[in-house]
């Protein structure tokens, strides 16, 4: 197979981001799309276009059909795509309308399901675990197949939307774990992810410009939902044929926002508040508290622990036997540890300092 296509995908995700971008904040603007700073927000700064994800979905549909014209009929995509495709679009469309009049929780979750409902339809779901040291394979029974994959589509989708919390947060995030991502689909020989993950990589970088701090536009829910469900697929692909203890390994690509995720909802639980309702104590907050409220360092803080745990990942899927185990132990020390650091787990101290600017958590 000629690998040209790679590159000249990966460009034009990013120059058609790129030359969307300005378009999109123009009709953010026009539409009424735009954020409003209130008390649990960190942007302070109003008027701020919303819509920047329209121009990451645009670059990554335009490189996907790219690669597909340079591919011609050498391959045979088949459904995934499909599936991607249009659950993609049905995410983007309830988070521009969230963007735009501010919806409850309940509409975007009953779109994501059905968004999952199509991927679990075109064969993209967790079907099975590996015994990393026998190597024996444990299928699940087809509605526990069900509920696990769309658990897994929800949880990946939103969490991206909850680490929205800075500039250029969760578009530098997302490009660091669908790079890994992508790599983990080459490895595996499953070119479909390859071909989506080449081009989401390459809209992200195009668009990443103009939302990195101090951010002249936001990915909004509409790009952080269709990144975060496009994400969740791509970690499925690589699934499909990464056998060491099957899917620890896309889960540690997505470490930093699952963590965030999960670290939010028992927090919430503890409190006895609103599991829904958002507050500032995310991982970016805590860091946002320690660097004074400047934006940079703590953006740039979670990017290098995204691209450790990314590099983790990567290696993660060569290991076999007792070295699965013993790796494993040290990265979950290591992460405790890190926890710790940022007094997310134990004891909580409250951190005093400035915050200002970034988008909303």
């Amino acid at each position: 197979m000629d690998w040209l296509w790679l590159p000249i995908t990966a460009v034009a995700a990013l120059v058609t981001a790129a030359l969307a971008t300005p378009l999109a904040g123009r009709l953010s603007l026009a539409l009424g799309a735009i954020d409003r700073p209130n008390e649990r927000k960190v942007s302070v700064r109003p008027n701020i276009p919303r819509w920047g994800g329209l121009a990451v979905a645009l670059g990554s549909f335009v490189g996907i059909a790219v690669a597909l014209l340079m591919l011609g009929e050498t391959v045979e995509i088949g459904e995934r795509l499909e599936a991607l495709v249009a659950g993609g679009l049905l995410v983007l469309a309830v988070g521009a309308l969230d963007d735009r009049w501010s919806f409850s929780a309940w509409p975007k979750l009953v779109v994501e399901v059905a968004a999952a409902g199509l991927a679990f339809w075109a064969g993209l779901r967790i079907e099975h675990v590996t015994d990393p040291i026998s190597g024996q394979v444990w299928y699940f029974t087809p509605w526990l197949s069900w509920a696990l994959t769309t658990g897994w589509i929800v949880v990946v989708t939103n969490s991206f939307n909850l680490i929205d919390g800075l500039d250029g947060l969760c578009t530098g995030v997302s490009a660091i774990i669908g790079t890994a991502l992508t790599i983990l689909a080459f490895q595996s020989g499953q070119l479909v992810g390859l071909v989506v993950g080449v081009a989401l990589v390459g809209a992200l970088v195009g668009f990443l410009p103009f939302n990195f701090p101090p951010a002249r536009i936001f990915v909004g829910d509409t790009g952080a939902l269709f990144v975060g469900y496009t994400l969740s697929l791509l970690a499925l692909v690589s699934y499909q044929r990464v056998t060491v203890v099957t899917f620890l390994v896309p889960l540690l690509t997505l470490a930093v926002p699952l963590l965030d995720t999960s670290l939010s909802v028992f927090r919430r639980l503890r409190q006895r508040s609103n599991v829904m309702v958002a507050d500032r104590e995310h991982i970016h907050h805590r860091l946002l508290r320690d660097f004074q409220g400047s934006h940079r360092p703590a953006v740039l803080s979670l990017y290098f622990l995204t691209a450790c745990f990314c590099l983790i990942a990567i290696s993660f899927a060569r290991l076999q036997g007792y070295a699965v185990i013993i790796f494993l132990v040290v990265v979950l020390g290591l992460t405790w540890r890190i926890l710790r650091n940022l007094g997310l787990v134990g004891n909580e101290p409250s951190v005093p300092g400035g915050e200002a600017g970034g988008e909303a958590s």
